[in-house]
């Protein structure tokens, strides 16, 4: 095309009526602002950390490495941490929260194993050595399924003595599994409501009816009404990444039995800033509900 015909064309576009013009960049924008949030959601949503060799890859003594058969034959992979002493009151089945991976969680179960539990932590598709990539919460769930999964069948853990535990993120997933399956206890900690009020917090500046671009939903909140077991919320009064109103929310949508846990001095590092006695606490509560399974 000569240089003329290519400036001929461009004035015509510029030439057009004003409504013509707007037939064509609204589209363009509206596909703009719906990409931009959905990458934008997801940069907040996940934070993984690949496998990097270290010695925290090299499980303690009482721990063992194990994979999981997710979703479309992928692998995920799992550490078991027993209890001490053992036999085991029960186990734990802990889903973690968005950032690091079961590595960075590993002080955790060796906590609750120390007060009579087993414990499975795993990572999410993407997450440490699990394979695949996590693009929503649909991908979540199947990772939760699969956890569940490999307790119940392939280690023969009874549903009654499985607690499914959530952290964070990881409350999303523990939310939905134990609305599915059989479980003696749900804690939820440090726990969103749904994707919607998350988007009010961290996109202050975006319109609630715009809140349905967003890919998840994490309905976590309306959720609890189809679960039938003991349920733990737990969170602490100055988290600012997660205010304490959307615990609150989650406990007043959970049916009877269920308590609440408020720690005044924490924020989003519960289990770290609440301590032995908050540790404690839900330990109690997960051996009390499993006593009441039996």
């Amino acid at each position: 095309m000569s240089i003329t015909k290519l400036n001929r064309s461009k004035r015509s576009f510029f030439e057009l009526p004003r409504t013509a013009r707007l037939g064509v960049y609204v589209p363009v924008l509206c596909l703009l602002l719906f990409f931009g949030l959905r990458r934008l959601e997801t940069n907040l949503t996940y934070a993984p950390s690949g496998y990097s060799p270290g010695p925290e890859w090299t499980p303690p003594a009482g721990s063992e490495d194990v994979w999981l058969a997710g979703a479309n034959g992928l692998q995920l992979h799992g550490r078991f941490t027993r209890a001490r002493p053992q036999p085991a009151t029960g186990t734990i089945l802990y889903c973690h929260g968005n950032g690091g991976n079961l590595t960075d969680y590993q002080w955790i179960a060796e906590e609750y194993a120390a007060r009579g539990f087993d414990v499975l932590t795993f990572d999410y598709q993407g997450y440490g050595r699990s394979g695949g990539q996590i693009t929503d919460e649909w991908g979540l769930y199947a990772d939760g399924d699969a956890a569940y999964d490999y307790l119940t069948r392939e280690r023969g853990v009874r549903p009654e003595q499985v607690a499914i535990y959530g952290q964070s993120l990881g409350t999303s997933v523990a939310a939905d599994l134990v609305g599915r399956r059989r479980g003696a206890a749900l804690v939820l900690e440090m726990g969103l409501s749904s994707a919607s009020d998350m988007a009010g917090v961290m996109m202050p500046w975006l319109p609630r009816w715009l809140h349905w671009l967003g890919k998840n939903r994490f309905e976590s909140a309306r959720k609890l009404a189809n679960i039938h077991c003991p349920v733990l919320i737990t969170h602490g009064a100055g988290d600012t990444l997660i205010p304490v109103a959307q615990g609150r929310a989650l406990y007043e949508a959970a049916p009877e039995p269920k308590r609440l846990i408020i720690v005044p001095e924490a924020g989003h590092n519960l289990p770290d800033a609440g301590g032995a006695k908050y540790l404690d606490s839900v330990a109690d509560f997960i051996r009390g509900a499993m006593t009441l399974r039996h």
